[in-house]
């Protein structure tokens, strides 16, 4: 296990600096950050060129995506155009982020697998296939429209919740905005544990079982669920750097001033340090939860060993 774990950091070490030299390459090469500083106005030639040698500009890309490099391993993401360090915003933003997507998670997780589960062992009767319509429409609707949707109904018309989240962002204000964020999600889980909940119902191994006399609930628990788990589980640890950096439109709905809050606010001002910085810590978030995905393997399926 140790060396697969070795192995698996090792690998990462070639994808981390290849997502996040495109990433450099795609906001530094396609665009202007010195014109995006001074907006309409255009800028002194002297005085850009001025702010060009400060933020290493005029060197070749590749120079510059080194020199950005050495920053990062020492800790400094730089200075966003409004003069606050890009580590402030990350402070600020990610913890609330991380519990927005937490709540996310969590009713992925419990209501995804719940749904999924009872649906699968109600393979063709009216439960799967009412089941699989509301999932299938949840899928079909907009995020933006779910949010603003369950937004009046839950906060403004019945006021059941506040309509928008406050700076500190606590988690009974993130439950609603994690529902909306978690809802395409939810459905795309409970499909995915219905169909292989469904297709391992029909496997030698839950035939023994049954065969040997041993609980339903034992079965469906110990046997079926555990192996029917592992494509949900990868689905899962995948989604959590998507719901982190996706959650744009969630964000805005319910004024969250989370990572997808700063992150439309660096594109929209073509704050380049902003949207590098932040996406640079994203790429690490999905790096880890692949890794995490891969070692929760041998949990749920023994047969499975790492060399």
């Amino acid at each position: 296990m140790g060396r697969y774990v070795i192995r698996r950091l090792l690998q990462m070490v070639p994808v981390f600096f290849g997502s996040t030299f495109l990433i450099f390459f795609m906001v530094y090469a396609l665009g202007d950050p010195v014109a995006a500083l001074f907006g309409d106005k255009a800028p002194d030639p002297a005085t850009a060129a001025r702010i060009r040698a400060e933020l290493y500009l005029d060197e070749p890309l590749w120079k510059q995506y080194g020199h950005y490099m050495g920053q990062i391993l020492s800790g400094d993401f730089g200075t966003a155009f409004n003069g606050q360090p890009v580590t402030e915003l990350m402070g600020d933003a990610f913890p609330v982020t991380l519990r927005l997507t937490l709540t996310a998670i969590l009713f992925e997780i419990v209501f995804g697998i719940t749904l999924g589960v009872l649906s699968g062992l109600r393979r063709g009767r009216s439960a799967d296939t009412t089941v699989l319509l509301l999932t299938l429409i949840v899928v079909s609707v907009p995020t933006f429209v779910s949010g603003y949707v369950l937004q009046y109904l839950f906060g403004v018309k019945w006021a059941v919740v506040s309509p928008s989240v406050s700076p500190e962002a606590p988690f009974d204000e993130l439950l609603l905005p994690g529902v909306v964020l978690a809802l395409t999600s939810l459905a795309y889980v409970t499909r995915l544990s219905r169909t292989s909940i469904a297709e391992n119902a029909r496997a030698d191994y839950v035939r023994t079982a049954v065969a040997k006399g041993l609980p339903r609930r034992r079965v469906v628990t110990r046997h079926l669920l555990r192996n029917s788990l592992i494509p949900v589980v990868t689905f899962i640890g995948t989604d959590i750097g998507a719901l982190m950096g996706g959650a744009i439109v969630t964000e805005r709905i319910f004024n969250i001033h989370g990572v997808g809050f700063q992150l439309y606010q660096g594109i929209l001002r073509q704050n380049s340090p902003t949207v590098v910085g932040f996406v640079t810590v994203l790429v690490i978030v999905f790096l880890l939860a692949n890794l995490l995905v891969d070692l929760l393997y041998a949990v749920l399926d023994p047969r499975i060993r790492y060399a």
